[in-house]
């Protein structure tokens, strides 16, 4: 009996001191998810710090932003864009709670000629606006 325990701990030691000398296999692992890790903070920063020149141009702007409207209508703006649906339905809820035309074409950045030309539609489908 005392040969068996003399021999566990005499195993036990011999493996203890054999894991000290033993490389971690998952050291590199966690060394390379570091610095990962390191970089992607590295490029986060730069990102951000990239974004915020960016916003105190936009910011500082010396000429403010002016959408140029043509005088005359040309040809392309003479041809009928498509007005996807849910801007068609926010027109008829619009119309519903009785806003303006004017009001009506502001809020859906549409013209007032296509917002009428929407409501016209509704009247059709049988949506009444009034």
């Amino acid at each position: 009996m005392e040969l068996i325990l003399l021999s566990l701990l005499i195993l036990s030691i011999g493996l203890f001191i054999l894991s000290v000398f033993l490389r971690d296999p998952y050291k590199e692992l966690r060394d390379e998810m570091d610095q990962m890790s390191m970089q992607q903070i590295q490029e986060m920063y730069q990102i951000k710090k990239k974004l915020k020149v960016l916003e105190e141009e936009l910011l500082v702007a010396d000429e403010p932003f002016t959408q140029h409207v043509p005088a005359e209508p040309s040809i392309h703006s003479a041809e009928k864009r498509e007005v996807h649906e849910i801007i068609k339905n926010q027109v008829m809820l619009l119309t519903r709670q009785g806003l303006s035309v004017e009001q009506i074409a502001r809020q859906s950045s549409l013209s007032p000629d296509e917002v009428r030309t929407i409501q016209t539609e509704m009247k059709f489908r049988g949506h009444s606006h009034e």
